[in-house]
């Protein structure tokens, strides 16, 4: 679980559990599908994004102290090696950073939660990158 600000409550909690997430995670495909400059990562995933969306949720849960959603369905999460089958350079990490801020500008009102959230996103981000080339 990612260290946050408060430590009075997860930021499972901090963002309202279950619902809050699901919210963040539905901004973000939303904007991922909105967004001409995240074509890049866009296309690395399927035409429906709901798997997508419903995994990014169930592994969210867990990652910020709710409920281990994803480990209960699918085990250890193994987040570098279920994302090596895909070209990930500095641009795609760029473009998923990008819907994310945003979508945490948009679904975060409490300023330190969202920059810790965004610290540690960025951190995931950037281990995800497996191929080199400049960010654009």
């Amino acid at each position: 679980m990612p260290a946050m600000p408060n430590a009075q409550q997860s930021p499972y909690e901090a963002l309202g559990g279950a619902d809050g997430v699901r919210r963040l995670v539905d901004r973000f495909y939303a904007l991922m599908d909105e967004m001409p400059e995240a074509h890049g990562v866009r296309r690395l995933h399927p035409e429906s994004l709901d798997d997508s969306a419903l995994k990014l949720y169930e592994f969210l849960s867990g990652w910020l102290g709710g409920p281990s959603l994803y480990i209960e369905k699918r085990g250890h999460p193994r987040l570098r090696a279920r994302h090596l089958p895909f070209t990930i350079g500095a641009q795609e990490r760029d473009e998923w950073m990008l819907c994310m801020r945003q979508g945490l500008a948009e679904q975060v009102a409490d300023t330190a939660l969202r920059a810790g959230l965004e610290q540690v996103f960025q951190q995931m981000a950037d281990h995800m990158v497996n191929a080199e080339g400049p960010a654009q």
